[in-house]
């Protein structure tokens, strides 16, 4: 963790420095994310959350051991340096039990919690900000802190009997944004109150006190989550103001160690990354947009298929997944409230990006199997690509044609992640160290 140390250090000192954290199971967005980091030389935080990730295999079937087991091999493939990972664990408490009563649903985030700091996740984001079944409406900053530093001590009492004390770092909030947008902006979104942050943080503190935690494990805590003014719905983005986000910055630049964390930082202009970073929102999250960008480099190689061969031997990527989410609907019937066309457009093309849920069910790995083979045994020319994919068929650059479709979505979701490493300076960071 030191060389993140050295990150928030280097930003709190007024340089132009920070760290996104890929929030993703996906392979391809992984390996994407791994040869950004081998290109810029850096640092490479990748986060898992509970509902991905957790000891009963969330949606992905992964335990947190295989979760890091997985991307390593990843790692290994493209040529990364494993040691240059961080592994987070995201939205750890019970949101994956919320329908439980709150004393069940913290045992079950206890076990989360030991699972993932028994794997070798060392940067811990205690996420207890969500109601339980029978919690009142509004959970106080002292019963979200209580229960942060019970989690807090879980996770301490495994890293001592794994032999790693004094390896975790800690993040906290007690407003918490949704895990992958909201299914409705709210008019004026506003950032978090000078206020609402200096109370979040005495209770913590004084929560890590009652429950017996020393003085250098809450000097642990890096992060303290809040809302900047970033959030995206189904359809629309509230971008990023950073003059009203000024008291913010001010107030946690005077916190020795203590950065911000922003969530939902998804689908803001790269000139808003540049200005999260300089006010102190230095770990930027993202995990929407980069699936979104998945599926985006997909459906149009799908559409170059459909283009150049009989329908009878296209993939036929979009109805399958179409035709699934409809017959599955668990995954988004929640956030997308709408009928006809409209449901069609939510369902494949929303910010919110539920479709990411279920590119590991079978027949889509299928489909985009049968896409890949297709793609790589056509001879697709420089202008038909450019006609679906521009991005990467740009005669002007002189640069070489790509045909392989698997780099071709890899490289599409890079152009997102490029931005990030640009706001966050970790090529000069990395180069500076070396």
């Amino acid at each position: 963790m030191h060389a993140l140390h050295s990150i928030f250090a280097a930003n709190k000192a007024g340089q132009q420095q920070g760290i996104y954290s890929v929030c993703s199971a996906h392979p391809l967005v992984l390996k994407a994310a791994l040869l950004q980091a081998k290109q810029d030389h850096s640092l490479l935080l990748i986060e898992a959350t509970a509902n991905q990730v957790n000891q009963f295999g969330g949606y992905t079937g992964m335990l947190p051991a295989d979760f890091i087991a997985f991307v390593k091999q990843l790692a290994t493939e493209v040529g990364f340096n494993p040691e240059h990972l961080v592994f987070g664990g995201d939205h750890l408490g019970p949101v994956c039990w919320q329908e439980l009563p709150a004393a069940e649903a913290m045992l079950k985030a206890e076990d989360l919690i030991a699972a993932f700091v028994a794997a070798g996740f060392t940067k811990i984001h205690l996420d207890t900000s969500m109601r339980c079944a029978d919690d009142p409406p509004v959970l106080s900053d002292q019963l979200i802190a209580s229960r942060a530093a019970r989690l807090c001590q879980v996770a301490e009492e495994n890293a001592l009997r794994t032999n790693r004390a004094g390896s975790l770092s800690y993040v906290i909030g007690t407003e918490v944004p949704p895990p992958g947008g909201v299914s409705e902006l709210e008019q004026g979104i506003v950032p978090t109150s000078l206020d609402s942050v200096q109370a979040t943080l005495l209770a913590h503190q004084q929560a890590f006190v009652r429950q017996g935690l020393s003085a250098e494990v809450w000097s642990r805590v890096i992060a303290v989550v809040v809302q900047p003014g970033v959030e995206f719905d189904n359809s629309r983005v509230h971008a990023f103001d950073a003059k009203k986000a000024n008291a913010l910055s001010a107030f946690i630049a005077s916190q020795p160690g203590l950065v911000f964390e922003a969530h939902s930082t998804d689908y803001q202009t790269e000139a808003a990354y540049h200005a999260l970073v300089q006010g102190h929102f230095a770990i930027l999250k993202v995990g929407p947009q980069l699936t979104f960008a998945l599926r985006e480099a997909l459906f149009a190689l799908a559409q170059l298929e459909q283009q150049l061969l009989p329908a009878a031997e296209c993939s036929q990527l979009q109805t399958k997944c179409l035709e699934l989410m409809q017959a599955k609907p668990a995954y988004w019937q929640k956030f997308y409230q709408a009928q006809d066309t409209r449901l069609s457009e939510l369902l494949l093309y929303s910010y919110s990006d539920r479709i990411r849920y279920y590119w590991p069910e079978p027949e889509l790995q299928q489909a985009v199997q049968r896409l890949f083979d297709n793609i790589r045994h056509l001879e697709v020319s420089q202008p038909v690509l450019h006609q679906f994919l521009p991005q990467h068929a740009l005669p002007e650059t002189g640069s070489e044609l790509v045909n392989d479709p698997e780099q071709l979505v890899i490289r599409h979701i890079q152009l997102v992640l490029a931005r990030y490493a640009s706001a966050c300076g970790l090529r000069y960071q990395q180069e500076q160290s070396s």
